[in-house]
């Protein structure tokens, strides 16, 4: 049965691009695999923490060396890393903000790039272990910054092609609405190009 992890991190629970042609896709990759199973993690109703002096202490302690706080100060990313384990399919909506991924998405992150369960280190150096999920990231921002002379300040695909790469997640597509913050013609594009990706990613 596959299962999918869906990543929410705008702070729009209206009129979020990201969110709906996300949850479209999720939709449609639903209506494709009746048998699938969905885990969603909505960052803005349920916000994870942040790092703390303790969680990273956790972290880098052997289970059976953990005292209670460690271990009950690590439970909730252990939950986290294991829904993203168990994925064949990660969709994570990814709103631009000042260039970059939102503060939600980057606590998401810090909480799963753990040493020992997601990545290690070896003879060659760190070694991504999750090597059989495709990702998919639902990018709306109010520029064009894939190409033209705004490029150099996508700092958020970058980032994440990286971040994601580090832990073996090689294989992702990004699906952008750029330029919404153009008018309404502009809106309308974008939302038509990315069904398009949509429809070309999970063809009927």
């Amino acid at each position: 049965m596959a299962k999918l992890l869906y990543i929410n991190s705008s702070v729009r629970n209206t009129g979020s691009l990201s969110r709906q042609l996300s949850a479209e896709f999720v939709a449609k990759w639903q209506a494709g695999n009746p048998e699938g199973s969905v885990v969603e993690r909505d960052l803005m109703r349920n916000p994870l923490p942040h790092l703390t002096e303790q969680l990273i202490g956790a972290y880098y302690t052997a289970p059976e060396a953990r005292n209670a706080d460690q271990a009950h100060t690590i439970k909730l990313s252990d939950t986290l890393v294991d829904e993203l384990i168990d994925a064949d399919v990660l969709v994570i909506g990814a709103p631009m903000y000042n260039f970059s991924v939102t503060s939600g998405l980057k606590a998401w992150i810090d909480h799963v790039a753990r040493v020992g369960r997601t990545f290690k280190y070896g003879a060659n150096g760190p070694e991504g272990l999750l090597n059989n999920t495709k990702v998919y990231v639902f990018i709306a921002s109010g520029g064009v910054y894939s190409t033209g002379p705004a490029a150099g300040f996508d700092h958020l695909s970058t980032y994440l092609r990286s971040v994601l790469g580090f832990l073996g997640l090689t294989d992702v597509s990004f699906i952008r609405a750029e330029g919404v913050g153009q008018g309404e013609a502009a809106v309308a594009s974008a939302l038509a190009s990315s069904r398009v990706a949509i429809a070309e990613a999970l063809p009927a």
